[in-house]
């Protein structure tokens, strides 16, 4: 297996650091508000690769946090006249709503909240401020960057460029623009007792915290979207460099961002679209092969257009399946079990091309059909295959079991057809329509 590595900006041969096991680590949502239909592509990217790891016979760890001590939510709590940890416990409720609506995973291994590791928080900044790592300064503590000489490697950017860089906030208690807070001294809200006073911990130390404390030193692959490139991962690296001497992950994958119509979704722009609200418009699997049709690390234009196709293949799919379906069920033969594709393989491996699979499933619905229609001998390994493929990619299609009673539906009304008793055939057929067997 491929993956194209951010940190090295090519394509590398996936080798885990412990043979068959995978750590992975995906930055979560600040949970002070609904997320939007941004924040779901990487729950979606990674939660197939995830399946994907799985498929491939790895036994996989999988941590994804919520940051759940931020200015946003101390924010969000005077406006909403609630406190901090009622702001969070709400929207993390409503994003785990948000994940079940779109068939992701939610008890994945790991779902860890800042505010269960602040003692090692702590810890880790102290071994910082002892290594020179970090100041202290008017109960602000700083990360220095001066000292970390490989700044810079995964946004591929120099020091000097990134200082002129427009994202870098003037303060005059660093001793250069681009040092970034360990510890933030606040005197309001939702504070916390430190060995620096009180305040809550800076954004980018808490990841690497939390990644140390369930995994270790170093995982596999750390993962999220291309705007966390600079500086969260940043940063996180050079925390990581200054304590650990390493990158903290082996891989860095980043899916790109969401346009819609050709214009980069922001709140700024206040084009941004609620997750919550965009399952009503569209259903799980609609949304899926819409991002799924382009290649992850691309930017992801949706436009009307491109829900009318991913529809158009979902109905495929879901109306051959159901044919077999029903086929497997009335010839006693509905056994149900994961279907290897050598093709399959062969794109995902390839920094999963899961445009190359879409149009895969497509041949194969084409070629169940096909044998529907004919000699009917390949139906159950097909439909195997397609489901196998389908439940990679987060796709959900249900194949029920018929009770006796609905296979004797089935079997009076092929008989009512065949004894011309249209009448009873009819409503046969609109029982069948009802209970979705044909």
């Amino acid at each position: 297996m491929k993956i194209y590595n951010s940190l090295t900006d090519k394509l590398e041969d996936f080798i885990p650091i412990k043979e068959g096991q995978v750590t992975m680590y995906v930055c979560g949502p600040t949970v002070y508000n609904y997320v939007h239909i941004g924040n779901m592509r990487p729950v979606i990217t990674f939660d197939m690769l995830y399946n994907y790891l799985k498929y491939l016979g790895y036994e996989v760890k999988y941590a994804s946090n919520y940051t759940d001590i931020n200015y946003k939510i101390t924010k969000a709590a005077k406006e909403l006249g609630i406190t901090e940890r009622q702001v969070a416990d709400r929207f993390i409720k409503a994003f785990e709503e948000d994940l079940k609506n779109y068939n992701c995973h939610i008890d994945i291994d790991y779902r860890p909240r800042v505010i269960n590791y602040l003692p090692d928080i702590f810890n880790f900044i102290n071994k910082l401020i002892e290594k020179d790592y970090a100041y202290e300064k008017d109960g602000d503590v700083y990360f220095r960057v001066s000292k970390i000489k490989d700044y810079g490697i995964l946004s591929n950017q120099s020091i000097e460029e990134l200082i002129s860089g427009s994202r870098v906030n003037i303060d005059e208690k660093k001793e250069n623009p681009l040092d970034f807070a360990l510890w933030r001294k606040a005197e309001e809200g939702e504070t916390f007792t430190s060995p620096w006073g009180e305040g809550i911990p800076g954004w980018h130390t808490e990841c690497v915290v939390m990644i140390n404390k369930i995994f270790g030193e170093k995982i596999d692959i750390h993962s999220g979207g291309v705007d966390l490139k600079f500086p969260h991962h940043e940063n996180e690296i050079a925390q990581s460099i200054a304590l650990n001497n390493n990158y903290i992950a082996n891989y860095w994958m980043h899916n790109g961002h969401i346009n819609i119509d050709n214009v980069k979704m922001s709140k700024s722009l206040n084009n941004f679209i609620l997750a919550k609200d965009f399952i009503k418009e569209h259903s799980a699997n609609v949304i899926k092969i819409t991002f799924l049709n382009t290649h992850y690390r691309q930017p992801l234009n949706l436009t009307d257009k491109v829900f009318i196709e991913a529809e158009n293949i979902d109905n495929k799919i879901k109306a051959v399946l159901k044919i077999a379906n029903t086929e497997l069920n009335i010839n006693n033969n509905h056994i149900l079990t994961d279907e290897k594709d050598t093709t399959f393989e062969e794109y995902m491996n390839d920094d999963l091309n899961t445009p190359n699979v879409i149009t895969l499933l497509l041949n194969l619905v084409k070629e169940l059909n096909n044998e529907i229609r004919n000699n009917k001998n390949n139906i159950l390994k097909l439909t195997n295959k397609i489901l196998t493929i389908t439940k990679v990619l987060g796709l959900k299609y249900d194949m029920p079991l018929f009770t006796e009673e609905q296979l004797n539906t089935y079997n009076n009304w092929l008989k009512a057809r065949i004894d011309k008793d249209y009448l009873l055939a009819d409503t046969l057929r609109d029982e069948l329509i009802k209970q979705n067997i044909l």
